[in-house]
């Protein structure tokens, strides 16, 4: 079987290479002189450039890397194995975006998961039976069944959960669409632009009166730890902490912080194929996305570019953006310049410290990146076989397979315990970990029988005991460790691993410029958020600078594959670029 495997992997490794450098090779000459110029090809920096290029102004865009997409990007680690490396789910991509770059018709196709939960415990089965296990999908009848095995009471309350969570989300999206409040627009220059800044308040008015009577409900859950909730509607264990483990994912918080409940509405904002708070796999990975928001700016005229690493902004003797140099020494001039990059490396590594004031540097040092993620992609040989479920024919996915597997999330007890190790420097002993196996509905990511699995794990701190990074001997141990939590679940499936490829948050740092490893180029604690968010005085995407602006998952919305930041950023650049 493995000599097999290793025959296929080989094979389809030189025709993926081959691929690849057809892609490269379609690249456009860098031009020396463009109207704007994108840093960074992420989802909100290539949605930036096609927007930008869409308003009439000639735009190119900068990545560092070989390969499109930022964190969410499509590599193949292993050859035949295909991940979706960093991010790995699509939800929260903006309807508006999707329609008018016209995503579908350059490429991007979604696989919708239904079921899209599943919560094995840890126990032992009654009478022979497997033990239990909680799987939650868009039939509610379907799912107020599973829940009913651990509470009556939950399962007929879990419908109007869900419309309460769907409410307050939906009152938000005029907020995610719109830069946000123009305060200083509103306090400062002429009666003239106070009243142009008006128009700010719209969305914030609309999100308002969307709200309603809610509002109370609304103040609570962002700001309450998400536990004061869960516990007035439910009571049941299992789906408690199945809830939670929204309100934690990629945040350094537990379910009793306050605030951990905008983490949990934060990621029941999207909607995918008009399917509300639904997540769904991208055909190909999530690099899928980027290279079909790729197209759609390419089509549209804008010049994008790999292996191109900016190394500095320019700036013109008036204190201006005059364009940027590349870490080869070319020099690329232009009018703006958009940073997808996080704001510390934006402020700290690209701009010249003298161009920015002392008490800016200052602010922008004390913005939280703090990360408590671990990712670890494996590939294996077989499909892993769960007690809780276990497959009725070998190979043949169940409805489980397809979901978000929420390991060791049998309590909030247990997530607990592991945000507090994590918090004296120490990986968690008995981590949180969601597992996904998006080749069971994509079978292009994996050789015929084998699959890619997607571990998210948390908690893991940046630095070891406070002091010390992660050695390969560190990281070696703490993989060892998740499998062997996996292995209680699904026996075996340490024997099929095949490859795994460990990426702690100083990983996800080096590798794909996640400043402290944070997945959302920033904490998304209400202090910030919206007018705070990435500083108050940076937070409608202008930067201190003239011409150079944010775009990135740092800014307003924040992060998740949203895109918002990058249609907010497009949207002020082409109004203050009509005044230059």
């Amino acid at each position: 079987m493995a000599a097999a495997v290793k025959s296929r992997l080989c094979r389809a490794h030189r025709g993926f290479l081959s691929f690849t450098r057809r892609y490269d090779h379609s690249a456009t000459v860098l031009k020396r002189q463009y109207d704007a110029i994108v840093i960074g090809a992420g989802h909100n920096g290539l949605i930036a450039s096609a927007y930008l290029q869409k308003g009439g102004l000639r735009t190119a865009v900068l990545e560092r890397r070989h390969v499109l997409g930022g964190a969410a990007v499509s590599e193949e680690i292993f050859p035949g194995f295909h991940f979706s490396r960093a991010s790995y789910l699509l939800s929260l991509l903006r309807p508006h975006i999707y329609q008018d770059l016209e995503l579908k018709k350059h490429g991007l196709k979604v696989f919708m998961r239904d079921p899209y939960s599943f919560t094995p415990m840890l126990e032992d089965g009654v009478g022979g039976r497997p033990p239990r296990s909680l799987m939650l999908g868009a039939d509610l009848t379907k799912t107020q069944q599973e829940i009913s095995k651990f509470s009556e009471k939950d399962a007929k309350v879990y419908g109007d959960f869900l419309r309460y969570l769907e409410r307050l989300a939906c009152a938000i999206h005029p907020l995610l669409d719109a830069p946000p409040v123009d305060i200083v627009g509103l306090t400062q220059g002429s009666l003239t632009k106070r009243i142009s800044a008006l128009k700010s308040l719209k969305p914030l008015v609309k999100s308002g009166l969307k709200l309603g009577k809610n509002a109370p409900d609304f103040y609570e859950l962002v700001t309450a730890p998400v536990m004061k909730v869960l516990n007035r509607w439910f009571e049941s264990e299992p789906l408690r902490a199945t809830l939670a483990t929204d309100s934690v994912i990629g945040a350094n918080t537990s379910p009793s912080n306050p605030g951990s409940g905008y983490v949990l509405l934060h990621h029941v904002m999207g909607e995918l194929e008009r399917e509300k708070g639904a997540w769904g796999y991208v055909e190909g990975g999530m690099g899928g996305v980027s290279q079909s928001i790729a197209r759609s700016a390419r089509s549209l005229g804008a010049d994008i570019f790999t292996n191109s690493e900016a190394e500095q902004v320019l700036i013109a003797p008036d204190g201006s953006v005059k364009g940027v140099v590349l870490t080869d020494g070319t020099e690329v001039h232009s009018k703006v310049v958009l940073s997808n990059a996080t704001p510390y490396v934006t402020f700290k590594r690209l701009i010249p410290q003298e161009a920015l004031s002392e008490m800016f540097i200052k602010a922008v040092e004390q913005i939280d990146y703090t990360s408590p993620v671990t990712k670890i992609n494996v590939a294996v040989d077989k499909l892993p076989d769960f007690l809780a479920a276990p497959n009725i024919r070998e190979g043949i996915p169940g409805p489980h397979h397809q979901c978000s597997i929420h390991l060791n999330c049998e309590n909030v007890e247990v997530l607990e315990k592991a945000y507090s190790e994590a918090q004296r420097g120490l990986p968690s002993t008995r981590p949180m970990i969601e597992m996904t196996i998006p080749s069971v509905l994509d079978p292009t990511l994996a050789p015929p029988g084998c699959h890619v699995v997607s571990l998210f794990i948390q908690f893991t701190p940046y630095l070891l005991e406070g002091q010390r990074a992660w050695t390969s001997e560190d990281k070696e141990r703490f993989a060892d460790s998740v499998f062997d939590w996996v292995e209680c679940y699904a026996p075996g499936f340490k024997n099929s691993i095949v490859g795994t490829d460990v990426l702690t948050p100083s990983d996800l740092e080096r590798v794909f410029g996640l400043t402290g490893g944070n997945i959302f180029h920033g904490s998304m604690s209400l202090d910030q958020l919206y007018l705070a968010r990435p500083l108050p005085s940076v937070a409608d995407y202008r930067s201190p600078v003239k011409g150079l602006y944010l775009c990135g998952s740092g800014s307003h919305p924040g992060g998740g594959v949203m895109g918002a930041a990058g249609w907010n950023s497009a949207v002020r650049v082409l109004e203050d670029f009509k005044k230059l």
